[in-house]
């Protein structure tokens, strides 16, 4: 469950949460005509880094380039939170990033382990994000919207919306 207080108190630090408990979110590359594409992400908050496994053939490695912005979409477990995240996305052979992300469910996608030739990383490095967090409360959402409809100005209060910067 999303908390609204985190959200409007500590946004970046529930937004790593998120992205850490998901399997996996919808990565694409701004002004292509390609399709978003379901991704699994690793959450790296010291250097605002999302990384990404995935294979050298792929239309999505070909298709970046220096300074290429990419977004990642997240939607919360509980579909109560969604984030969406911006930023400039590069191709990039890291053994050491590969040996701490590694796991039985990436290796079972490449043939050849960790030594496979087709295998790579993506690094989403963050500008900024937006996230949408809303109660999943059916008591507070009915509550909310019966207020909302007794005044001629009330909004009803089921979410927070946040912008992060990490630039």
């Amino acid at each position: 469950m999303a908390s609204l207080t985190e959200a409007r108190d500590a946004p970046a630090k529930q937004l790593w949460e998120e992205i850490n408990s998901i399997h996996a979110g919808m990565l694409g590359i701004e002004g292509s005509h390609m399709h978003f594409q379901p991704m699994a992400p690793h959450a790296d908050p010291k250097t605002n880094t999302v990384w990404f496994f995935t294979k050298t053939e792929t239309d999505l490695v070909k298709a970046i380039r220096p300074g290429t912005r990419a977004h990642f979409c997240v939607v919360g477990k509980n579909h109560d939170y969604h984030a969406c995240l911006a930023g400039v996305i590069e191709v990039r052979k890291d053994q050491a990033k590969i040996d701490e992300y590694w796991s039985a469910v990436t290796a079972a996608w490449y043939e050849h382990g960790k030594d496979d030739p087709q295998l790579t990383l993506l690094a989403l490095h963050l500008d900024d994000a937006e996230i949408w967090a809303s109660t999943d409360s059916s008591l507070k959402f009915g509550w909310e919207i019966a207020k909302a409809n007794m005044k001629d100005e009330k909004m009803p209060d089921v979410g927070v919306k946040q912008h992060i910067s990490f630039a």
